[in-house]
């Protein structure tokens, strides 16, 4: 069972990271959330908190793969395990359906938010209420999650800038790929963003010299 990865990230892609872990190479599958927050660290070291499962059915003749899902902290590899536990969700929407942080998808399950919940890719209105029905007594903790002290990766600081400028983003109607799209051209300088303003700021700086 692998819990924990780290090594230097070689390679973001779209769902996975390559990590190496001398004289290994591993191909972890990352949730969105956890991808914003790697993009400006390709080539540094960080810790992945990993969930080890085994993908495939062999009882229609198929092969089982071994899989690794990373996440930035314990408690939200702990989430997205409660997540995947919902009838009919499983890992690979939950991966697809966690675009948002943690705490902002707990709190709309506690509070019964149907609508938010809905919102998530690939989830619906059947499904979510299907995801409040189990999980709603379940996310007191979740929902007040903060901060994340065990990734060795960028300060909590910047991780709720980047998390508030991806919503906000897409509150002002940008779909959540070219939101995705956007920060990470932002982030790509290397440069820390102390306020949702100044990423804000270098986001639009970035798309308005592109255009030129």
């Amino acid at each position: 069972m692998i819990s924990k990865l780290t090594g230097k990230l070689l390679h973001l892609g779209e769902e996975l990271a390559i990590i190496a872990v001398d004289p290994f190479e591993y191909q972890v599958l990352i949730p969105d959330f956890t991808r914003r927050h790697l993009q400006p660290l390709v080539g540094s070291v960080v810790s992945l908190n990993t969930i080890h499962y085994f993908e495939g059915n062999p009882q229609k003749g198929g092969r089982m793969v071994p899989r690794l899902v990373g996440f930035l902290s314990e408690i939200e590899r702990e989430f997205f395990e409660q997540f995947c536990s919902v009838d009919g969700v499983g890992v690979k929407k939950a991966l697809r359906a966690m675009v948002r942080p943690v705490q902002d998808i707990a709190r709309a399950i506690e509070q019964q938010d149907f609508k938010s919940v809905s919102t998530l890719p690939g989830i619906g209105a059947a499904m979510s209420e299907r995801i409040v029905a189990k999980l709603r007594r379940k996310m007191g903790k979740f929902a007040l999650f903060i901060g994340r002290d065990d990734t060795g990766l960028a300060d909590v600081a910047e991780h709720s800038v980047v998390d508030d400028t991806y919503l906000i983003l897409c509150s002002l109607g940008h779909s959540e790929a070219d939101a995705r799209q956007l920060l990470d051209a932002a982030l790509g300088s290397k440069k820390k963003f102390s306020s949702v303003d100044e990423l804000l700021q270098a986001v639009y700086d970035n798309s308005a010299g592109s255009k030129k």
